[in-house]
């Protein structure tokens, strides 16, 4: 049952980070080279800009620095990093090898491959870690998919960014922030958004939109139920940042008012890993999540995959 046991050991976010390329591709750039305008983009997407540029390695390192930062944590005392990728910087190693000795950690260091709902997975693996005796636990959501869009393909160049985010999980005496989460996978939809090892981002543009919205109201749902919660008392959505018009059709069927959501898509695009928690760094920036607070991750991906949590921000002693 994915809802988090009272006998388990709780976990609350006590740092976070955030990393962008310091590149800026707008639409307009893009249509120098693209059938296809500002205006155009903007109305089915919501996108206006995107951050291109760096590594996955270099990004992840960045965040991650800054979120060690923020927690006021010494690196030596990581656990483990979790690091939620698509876009490795080597086939062989991870990339969180780089990472983990870059940033001074001595805990064991580990990729994920989920796509864009890859930082909730990580975020739920992390805790369950904790919940089995870790103290401390980093987690990183990175990709530099600029690397593997076909610039000249009118249909996914203008989507596809590159960015970074990252948070510091620590145990807690009692219940943490974990409510409730759901992971998800349809391996019979592969095909309708991958890229093949040495190839470029292939998408059916339409079917992702079709299936997206349901995948993620389905998952955001399953994780309130088992949470015990009700779109009535999330105080914060954060949503992966793929489509303006898919974020606003899912907070619509969860009941849940877009001004109650964080959307950053318009300056960043969708950085698949490193979407959510770089909208979450940027609402906490923002001081946009109070103690006690319920926030709900939700996202989805190629695979395809889904993911969500429901947080209560601070743990039950908030």
């Amino acid at each position: 049952m994915p809802a988090t046991r009272p006998s388990a050991h709780g976990a609350i976010i006590t740092g976070w980070g955030a990393a962008l390329p310091p590149k800026v591709v707008t639409n307009d750039d893009l249509a120098r080279t693209l059938d296809t305008s500002d205006e155009w983009i903007v109305s089915r997407t919501g996108i206006r800009e995107r951050h291109v540029g760096g590594t996955t390695a270099g990004l992840s390192i960045e965040s991650g620095r800054q979120a060690l930062h923020r927690a006021g944590i010494d690196p030596r005392s990581v656990d483990a990093l979790v690091l939620a990728t698509t876009t490795p910087d080597r086939t062989v190693p991870a990339t969180s090898a780089t990472v983990q000795h870059e940033l001074g950690l001595s805990g064991g260091a580990f990729d994920v491959n989920a796509a864009c709902s890859g930082f909730v997975y990580g975020l739920v693996v992390a805790h369950g870690l904790i919940a089995t005796g870790a103290d401390t636990i980093l987690v990183i959501g990175t990709d530099t998919l600029a690397r593997i869009v076909d610039w000249d393909d009118r249909g996914t160049a203008f989507l596809f960014a590159d960015g970074s985010g990252a948070v510091v999980l620590q145990a807690v005496d009692g219940p943490g922030e974990l409510l409730g989460w759901h992971l998800d996978a349809d391996g019979s939809a592969e095909r309708i958004l991958y890229a093949d090892v040495g190839d470029t981002i292939k998408m059916d543009g339409k079917e992702v939109f079709r299936r997206a919205v349901r995948i993620m109201v389905d998952s955001a749902e399953h994780s309130m139920r088992h949470a015990g919660v009700t779109a009535d008392d999330i105080a914060l959505v954060v949503p992966h940042q793929a489509n303006i018009r898919i974020i606003d059709a899912a907070c619509e069927r969860l009941g849940i008012p877009l001004d109650r959501a964080v959307v950053n898509i318009d300056r960043v695009g969708n950085t698949s890993s490193g979407s959510i928690p770089l909208a979450l760094a940027e609402a906490l920036d923002a001081g946009r999540i109070a103690p006690d607070d319920l926030v709900l991750l939700v996202g989805f991906g190629a695979g395809m995959t889904a993911a969500s949590a429901v947080l209560r921000w601070g743990g039950r002693a908030a």
